[in-house]
């Protein structure tokens, strides 16, 4: 899980900026993310974590922070990997 949080942060960095950002950083919160940034995550998260993301899926607490997104990661990959 230390790559999938290493990749999202260098993703978020990208686009925020030289701030640092810790994995429990709320980034609704904290203004980092408006609607387009939130699409661009949603679309990293499908092609670059290779993980799919449905409509019931896209709901604000998968993508509030670094550490959310990782648990979200995880959870998609154990069901497909269940299934």
């Amino acid at each position: 899980m230390d790559a999938t949080k290493s990749a999202i942060r260098e993703f978020i960095n990208k686009h925020i900026g030289s701030r640092e950002i810790a994995d429990d950083d709320d980034l609704f919160v904290s203004g980092y993310v408006n609607s387009l940034f939130v699409m661009q995550l949603v679309m990293f998260v499908e092609s670059t974590l290779a993980t799919p993301v449905a409509d019931e899926d896209l709901h604000m607490d998968n993508f509030r922070s670094v550490h959310a997104i990782a648990d979200f990661v995880a959870r998609k990959a154990a069901r497909t990997m269940v299934a």
